[in-house]
């Protein structure tokens, strides 16, 4: 449920010293200076077309301004190895996105750019081109995102928008390293980054300056060690903000 009050955008970025369009300082993880780009990769360990793709974000998550997530599909799982790192809710915002665009095939690996864009994720080239044609200097919707002893806060400053819009929290896992024992991917050690572990549909946005309050237990899973929040036209429409929160593990 959302909390609204009186909020100003400049009130947002001060707060997050210009979140919704920078990530706090935190673990590596996090985009060097203000976010630009937001890159989703949907990949799966049981596909071997994937580990390029894979390498390919990691080296995109150190880029300035690409905040570069990796979502993990359970479609796989039924050619024999079952995915450690995989979500049916992460399959079906997959399928939702291509529902959105009106198709109803996906497919491993595959990066979706501002939540517009989409590519076959290991085509370097291809990547590299809709990066440089998506950055944006400005998000139309100003977040940011902090946290205390017990809880995780989203702030969103008041806007204008066309329709509601779906603000979903992440918490993420900076790096995970997997060995596989079955499956296209059998004998092989891969190691994944900015791994989303939950998707959690926190409330819907109509533009009014809104505060959100999540606890963090049941929201923080073993091993995430960062959270983010990000903001969508409808459901999985063009991405209206995003703000991050990181701290690096003991």
């Amino acid at each position: 449920m959302f909390e609204t009050r009186p909020i100003s955008r400049r009130d947002v970025l001060a707060l997050g010293a210009g979140a919704g369009v920078a990530c706090l300082a935190g673990p590596a993880a996090w985009a060097r200076g203000p976010v630009d780009v937001v890159v989703e990769l949907f990949s799966s360990q049981g596909c071997k077309s994937c580990p390029a793709a894979d390498r390919l974000l990691t080296e995109l998550r150190n880029m300035p301004g690409v905040l570069a997530l990796t979502f993990h599909v359970d479609y796989w799982d039924y050619l024999g190895w079952k995915d450690t790192l995989a979500s049916p809710d992460f399959s079906q915002r997959q399928y939702d996105y291509a529902k959105e665009r009106g198709g109803l095939d996906v497919f491993t690996p595959q990066m979706i750019v501002n939540g517009e864009k989409q590519m076959v994720g290991n085509q370097r080239s291809e990547v590299f081109a809709v990066l440089s044609q998506s950055r944006r200097a400005n998000w139309p919707a100003a977040l940011n995102i902090s946290d205390s002893a017990k809880e995780m806060v989203v702030e969103i400053a008041e806007g204008s928008v066309d329709q509601e819009a779906t603000l979903w929290v992440m918490p993420v896992m900076e790096s995970a390293s997997v060995k596989i024992a079955k499956g296209e991917m059998a004998g092989r050690e891969a190691t994944y980054t900015n791994v989303v572990r939950k998707l959690v549909p926190a409330g819907m946005w109509k533009g009014e300056a809104a505060r959100i309050t999540l606890p963090k237990e049941g929201l923080m899973p073993p091993g995430a060690t960062a959270c983010v929040a990000v903001l969508q036209q409808g459901k999985v429409g063009p991405i209206l903000g995003c703000a991050c929160w990181g701290s690096v593990s003991s």
